[in-house]
């Protein structure tokens, strides 16, 4: 059945329930499914299956678009191990229906014959086009964790289906796909078919590189070899690993194509199906693989009994269904495994598992009943279905993103109520992270690891927005996330780019010893175990793969053996520095402290003050101003000016102090060396609120020359990383001061809350005592802002002696540290270090006050918006030269003065300064209304600008100014930072705004569908907004599902279910309420006929809390919930009890129970 849903308001057309024979509409389908009907005449889109296979399962990776029958690439791990081509998506969208999956049927009905090809681009049917209505009837069915294309031909009366998934829980990697042929016709159809995939790449090392520089010359090491010396278990290699040097790897490994007619009865074992190989004999001489010329004049019995040929040449993997009858209203199935395996003597055990009786049938079922299980800690029943399966996919995508949690550790069941910080046997493991590179993301480079566990990194800000809401899902993680990511903060300020899943080591011997003895009954798996335990770092599905190479025997099952190792374990936060310095890594912190916080509000100050972290230790160093800061013609090389260039470095002091934590044994620097020790050799420990306080004073003494913005000195921009050209324009950003402030006043929140010491290392101390210095000079000059609304270009003489000096300091301060802490240490009192941060404050806020007098600056705007500007550029008007050069030559220099240039506004200004106002509901309110009437608004599409207008700015800025008006970040809508607005809208109470916003056509699934032009339940990276020449591109969405938009959506609709702090401290006792903000709308239906008497009936809406209790709240009747205090809870435990608590609060046995939540069944809440 199809399911139609209610129009979004702001939608251009409306859309109803229609038969498939009725004109074109998109629907979703009973199982969420999106469905796009004639969907290869639509715009082009690209999309992938999430490659996640279970806890215990080996992902595939797999792109479609919606062109031909969809998949347009898939494979193992990464783009280099492909099994059919990785192409970018302008190349899939051409190639896909001629080199990907094809379906080939030559029939017979009476005494008609044809050959015919379901899904061929020559019959795409055109919607609303003369003379089309003959042509076949095309669908696309995307779901979570599948997706299937359908074709209806009434010419010739069939109906065919292909399905794909990744194989789930299984210790072999495939990608599964069915095909389906269904007789719609009166009278039998006699019908043979070849299904599968025109082109199926070997195995065979780096193959991406290979296939896109020397395709031809490769094809000389394919060939296609034969498990058994059976037709039916070809196997795709490479004879040796292609090169040109005396080392010569032969190559083992290869894919494999396996297939069958799936039984009618589950309790029969299939039989496999010949596979045709052989592309000539399939296309004959039509290299352009349009039509099937040798199945033309051959029967499929013809090609699969003769001779095939696969050396020295790129392959094909058609199952071959031989002649059989269909009855009219009978269907057939073909069920086809892709996959990857280290050795052809595996591929008839593959074969084996997969022709199990039923075993086709439950591995689809089980497809969509674990990733259904995975995404059931987000259900949500509201009367808007469309908005609770958004839900659903938001999380899904959210964790691919940032990674899912998984506690691991647990082997005792008495304990599974303890959390991170109560239990040191309970440990925090991500799956299913990565890079978000796809066809349309095609400069990443993702890593889907396909092993047990599986995950791969992922980018530093990424991971740490995309993990805001982990604690609310698992509260057992506890403070885990801050804990890792404030370890990342480095002696100078900044971060990795790069976060990788954590890794367990085990140094003790009698664990390891203890551990063996447990886990395996023979000796020689007791010894093997037992070294392997103490080799070194490893990660769950390393190990795995460890015991599987070893033939290992454990004695116990899986989940016993890893939770076992990983609970005696030592767990290692792992990253890599990669390139450059980001400025907004740490601007994420403290919503990893807020969400912590409103979990944990007990448990705050030991998190702040008791725990110990390192400090991270990256092999490249900032160079100080006078070695980045280059002489260089202009644009137009009319003269010369500043700009900064080639800010980092790798610093052969630092590489050459981790080569000597190398291990001999392996070859390779171990994981120690990530991490800064002091003068002893012995790692250097802070307090979070120590490193905290650091963070603030490195990013305070970053502030540019006129006090406003933190330089971008490290190389790198913050959030919007097309301004790339800023740093070298010597750019600040308010973003960044803006998030600073807030830095500062939670730190001086946090000691006058606690009035504790913290210890910092003497180099910051003196770094301190330098900015105090110098702050008192600037003080003691006298000299303040004009009274008026102007601003000097100029930076005078006064500010920017301080910042100049400052800057030095701060340079001193990381040459200090480059290498090491000194190890001593200096304790600053609450009191003091308050007094520091209250001067730096006001300084801040100077700065901020400052900045919105020089303001923005660009087409159509005077600065006179009164809206925060988020850029600056400094202009070096006069330097020095000092002898120095760079690495292509050219001269640097110390900089004598400065001139400020401004930008055009840009949304992440006035989106972090909401966070400054928040407790100004009114500021909010006019910032929010000229933000709205300013040129950051799409009028067009009610939505927001990344950036106003940038006609007439200079390329220096970066890629902004490269693309496109209305494309990428250049004036397009970004949908990561218009989340990040409407999050703020809800933040600050502004809930008739942010529910406006939502329904008016700016968040998904609120959109018009047929302008976004993919599921409604999807992000994108970004829309072509009405700045875009085409008016057909406005509105539709790009760079599908890895979005920061998840992270900014799950906290919104956190926000609307659970209130903003469900759990808070009442003179010290902890407390839980639940005070949502839902709109009368999420309580009924407004499509029904009986719309108008359900407003006057009771109405509830339903949730899943901390992804484990379910919650339903009741009404009298539907209204707004907008803050409201419940009137009482009835608690129902799992061992069938029930309490009823009157009153908005529950006190602090039942909190601490709903916290832990192993407990509690479900409760009902009543307004």
């Amino acid at each position: 059945g199809l399911i139609a849903y209610l129009k979004p308001s702001g939608s251009i057309q409306s859309y109803a329930e229609r038969s498939v024979t009725a004109a074109p509409v998109k629907l979703y389908d009973e199982t969420n499914r999106y469905v796009m009907e004639d969907y290869d005449a639509k715009p082009a889109f690209a999309d992938f299956l999430p490659g996640v296979a279970g806890l215990y399962g080996k992902p595939v990776w797999a792109f479609y678009v919606n062109r031909g029958q969809g998949i347009s690439s898939f494979g193992t791990e990464s783009k280099k191990y492909p099994m059919l081509e990785f192409n970018a998506a302008n190349k899939a969208y051409q190639l896909t229906p001629y080199i990907g999956f094809r379906t080939f049927i030559k029939a017979k009905r009476g005494d008609k014959e044809f050959v015919y090809e379901p899904f061929s681009p020559q019959n795409t049917r055109i919607p609303g086009e003369p003379g089309e209505e003959s042509k076949p009837k095309r669908f696309m069915y995307v779901g979570t964790n599948e997706m299937e294309v359908k074709e209806v031909s009434e010419e010739h009366g069939l109906t065919v289906n292909s399905t794909y998934i990744v194989l789930p829980m299984e210790k072999f990697s495939s990608l599964v796909r069915k095909t389906t042929f269904t007789n719609d016709g009166d009278v039998p159809l006699e019908l043979s078919s070849l299904d599968g995939v025109a082109t199926f790449e070997p195995d065979g090392g780096d193959m991406d590189w290979n296939l896109k520089n020397m395709g031809r010359t490769l094809e000389g090491w394919m060939e296609v070899k034969h498990a058994e010396d059976s037709i039916t278990m070809p196997y795709y290699k490479l004879s040796t690993e292609p090169g040109d040097t005396a080392d010569v790897h032969i190559e083992l490994g290869g894919h494999y194509c396996l297939s069958f007619v799936v039984p009618e009865d589950d309790s029969v074992a299939p039989t496999l199906l010949p596979i045709a190989y052989d592309p000539r004999k399939i296309f004959g001489w039509d290299t352009t693989y349009t039509e099937p010329s040798g199945l033309i004049i051959k029967s499929v019995t013809d090609i699969v009994n003769g001779a095939q040929y696969g050396d020295a040449k790129t392959s094909s993997a058609f199952s071959a269904l031989e002649t059989t009858v269909l009855a009219p209203g009978e269907s057939i199935t073909l069920a086809t495994f892709y996959g990857k395996t280290d050795a052809i003597e595996n591929v008839p055990k593959i074969a084996d598992t997969v022709t199990a009786p039923g075993y086709i049938t439950g591995k689809f079922a089980e497809a969509r009943s674990f990733i259904d299980k995975t995404l059931s800690g987000v259900e949500t029943n509201s009367s808007v279905k469309l908005f609770d399966g958004a839900v659903k996919q938001m999380f899904l995508d959210n964790s691919l993103r940032g990674g899912l949690a998984q506690v691991m550790g647990d082997v005792d069941d008495s304990k599974l109520h303890l959390n991170y910080d109560e239990d040191s046997s309970v440990k925090i493991f991500h799956v299913y992270s990565r890079i978000h590179g796809d066809l349309e993301r095609d400069y990443n480079q993702f890593d889907i690891k396909p092993s047990y566990f599986s995950q791969g990194p992922g980018n530093y800000r990424d991971v740490a927005q995309n993990r805001r809401s982990d604690v609310f899902f698992v509260p057992r993680l506890a403070s885990f996330n801050v804990e890792m990511f404030l370890s990342f903060i480095q002696a100078d300020g900044y971060e990795p780019l790069t976060v990788e899943a954590v890794a367990f080591s085990i140094s003790d011997e009698e664990v390891a010893e203890e551990l063996a003895s447990t886990l395996t009954d023979d000796e020689r798996s007791h010894n093997i175990l037992r070294a392997v335990l103490l080799g070194g770092p490893v990660r769950p599905g390393q190990l795995f793969e460890l015991v599987a190479q070893l033939d290992i025997v454990l004695s116990v099952d899986n989940p016993t053996f890893i939770n076992s190792v990983v609970g005696a374990a030592n767990q290692t936060a792992m990253g890599m520095y990669k390139t450059g310095y980001w400025a907004d890594h740490w601007e994420y912190y403290l919503d990893l402290i807020e969400s912590y916080t409103a979990m944990y509000p007990d448990g705050e100050e030991s998190m702040l003050f008791d725990k110990q972290l390192r400090y991270f230790y990256s092999p490249a160093s900032v160079k100080p101003r006078g070695e980045k800061y280059t002489v260089t013609l202009t644009f137009d090389a009319s003269a010369n000016h500043i700009l900064q260039l080639e800010s980092t470095e790798f610093d052969p002091e630092k590489e050459q102090q981790q080569r000597d934590y190398l291990n001999s044994k392996t070859g390779r620097i171990g994981v120690d060396a990530n991490w800064q020790t002091s003068e002893d050799g012995e790692f250097f420990f802070s307090t979070p609120i120590a490193k905290l306080f650091l963070l603030g004073t490195i990013k305070f003494a970053t502030r540019d020359a006129y006090g406003m913005g933190v330089e971008y000195e490290g190389g790198r921009p913050g959030w919007n990383d097309a301004m790339n050209g800023l740093p070298g324009m010597v750019g600040s950003g308010m973003p960044e001061t803006f998030e600073l402030q807030q830095l500062l006043l939670y730190v001086n929140t946090a000691l006058s809350k606690y009035d504790r010491p913290i210890v910092i290392p003497v180099e910051l101390k003196e770094l301190i005592d330098t900015i105090q210095t110098e702050l008192g000079e600037l003080l003691s000059s006298g000299y303040q802002d004009s009274e008026g609304d102007e601003v000097p270009a100029d930076v005078p003489e006064v500010m920017f002696k301080y910042w100049d000096n400052v800057a030095t300091a701060r340079e001193s301060y990381r040459l200090k540290t480059k290498l090491h802490f000194s190890g001593a240490t200096y304790e600053l009192s609450a009191v003091d270090a308050r007094s520091i941060l209250t001067t730096w404050l006001e300084q801040v806020e100077l700065g901020i006050a400052r900045s919105l007098k020089v303001g923005s600056y660009g087409d159509g705007d005077d600065g006179k918006s009164g809206i925060p500007p988020s850029y600056f550029s400094y202009d070096v008007t006069s330097w020095n030269l000092n002898g120095g050069s760079n690495s292509v030559g050219l001269p640097t220099a110390d900089p004598l003065s400065m001139k400020v240039g401004s930008f055009p506004l840009f949304l992440e200004g006035p989106v972090r300064y909401m966070k400054v106002i928040i407790d100004d509901q009114e500021a909010q309110k006019e910032l929010y209304e000229k933000v709205k009437s300013s040129g950051l608004r799409d009028t067009e599409l009610n939505m927001y600008f990344l950036s106003a207008s940038l006609k007439g700015q200079s390329y220096d800025m970066g890629r902004m100014m490269a693309f496109t008006p209305g494309w990428l970040e250049n004036q397009s809508i970004w949908m990561h930072m218009s989340y990040k607005y409407y999050l703020q809208l809800l933040r600050g109470g502004l809930y008739d705004e942010f529910f406006s916003e939502m329904r008016g056509g700016g968040m998904l699934p609120f959109m018009d569908p047929t302008r976004y032009g993919r599921s409604l339940m999807q992000c994108s990276s970004f829309l072509a907004s009405s700045a875009f020449p085409d008016p057909g591109q406005h509105g539709r969405g790009f760079s599908a599902r890895l979005s920061g938009s998840t992270a900014e959506f799950l906290n919104m609709w956190r926000i609307m279910y659970y209130g903003h702090t469900p759990f808070f401290l009442d003179q010290g006792s902890l407390k839980f309420h639940l005070e949502p903000v839902l709109p009368q709308w999420m309580f009924v239906d407004e499509t029904a006929e009986d719309y108008e008497i359900a407003l006057t009936e009771p109405a509830s809406v339903s949730f899943k809390l901390f992804a484990a209790i379910d919650v339903t709240y009741h009404v009298d009747a539907p209204k707004d919930l907008y803050a409201v205090a419940p009137k009482k809870y009835v608690i129902h435990f799992t061992d069938g009890t029930s309490k009823t608590v009157d009153g908005p609060v529950l006190d602090t046995a039942d909190a601490d129970a709903v916290r832990r939540v192993i407990s509690v069944q479900s409760i009902d809440v009543y307004f």
